[in-house]
Parts: C-alpha cells; structure tokens; sequence
C-alpha cells in the first residue's frame, strides 16, 4: 500500500501532469508544460520527480529516461517496479503480477546477493501490433 504523504506545491503539479499523460513523460518535456505554473528551473521539476518516486507514486522508465504515474495501488513504491514496452507502439504498461512479485523477492543470484529492489523492463509487441 502506498504511503500517505503530503506533497508540495510544486509535487503536486508534476503528478497531476504525469498522471494526465498518456505515456511516459521525460524530465524537460515536464518542465516545458509546468513552466505556466510557476515551475521555471529544472532542479525544481527533478527534486519534485524524486520525491515523487521515492513515495511511489511515479515510477522512472530506465530505458526511456521518463516517468510514468503508478497504476498499481499495491505495489511495492519504489523497490519493486516491472514494465512492459511495445517495440512498436511504444506503450507502456506497469506490471502487476503477484507470481512475479513473489518471485523476485526471494531471488537470490549465485553469489547469494539477496536483492533489496529491482526495475524489471520486458519488451515485446503488444496485442494490437502484433494483430497488425
């Protein structure tokens, strides 16, 4: 369950614009569309997408170097986050799958490393590309 915090000003701008997109939004693209808001410098937008993160409510795409609202109420904020990416189409849909879940909380690699979180990005064609 996500924590309850109270965010910013300046917070609450950016997920209402995270949450509003339809994809992954990168860090200047957000700053672009807040600048009307009073956000005009770009420390401003990254301190707000790190606490943002932190708490669980945005996660960061890696490959995409973008960030995308947490659509999933129960997952594990931000130590447990698996995506997957149309090669195609591009859409991105966060992954929510308890078998999975549990998985990768008890793995362990050979050298015994017992992992404290994981962003997990799988790519493929989704169902409608792949019926084209």
């Amino acid at each position: 369950m996500q924590k309850q915090e109270h965010l910013t000003k300046n917070q609450q701008i950016v997920l209402d614009l995270v949450e509003k997109s339809s994809e992954p939004l990168k860090a200047y693209s957000i700053l672009f569309n807040v600048q009307k808001k009073g956000l005009k410098a770009p420390l401003q937008v990254y301190r707000a997408l790190d606490k943002l993160v932190e708490i669980g409510k945005i996660h960061k795409v890696e490959s995409r170097n973008a960030f995308v609202a947490c659509k999933n109420s129960s997952c594990q904020v931000s130590k447990a986050t698996a995506f997957s990416i149309c090669e195609s189409c591009e859409k991105v849909t966060e992954i929510n799958n308890s078998k999975l879940s549990k998985y990768l909380n008890n793995f362990q690699d050979n050298s015994g490393m017992k992992y404290s979180k994981y962003n997990l990005e799988f790519f493929g064609l989704c169902k409608k590309c792949k019926n084209k």
